[in-house]
């Protein structure tokens, strides 16, 4: 089974790589961009067929690995 994992900043939290990217954005003549958010795209394979327990043993990866979940939230979607 194929998820996704989408692993972005808290608000509130500062993004010093998303002002950067704006600033670089903004040197290139885009003027129109407001803000930017960064985050992490994660990809998987998991050797699962029921989803539920997928899901369930992704999102143990994310609170365990993939996210800082002091600061980052995460999203999953299941293919």
């Amino acid at each position: 089974m194929k998820a996704k994992v989408y692993v972005t900043l808290k608000n509130g939290v500062l993004d010093p790589q998303g002002k950067a990217i704006a600033g670089a954005l903004h040197g290139l003549g885009f003027d129109t961009v407001a803000d930017v958010r960064q985050g992490k795209f994660i990809e998987l394979d998991i050797a699962e067929t029921d989803a539920d327990a997928a899901k369930a043993r992704i999102d143990e990866m994310c609170r365990k690995l993939l996210a800082n979940t002091v600061i980052e939230n995460y999203r999953i979607e299941l293919a």
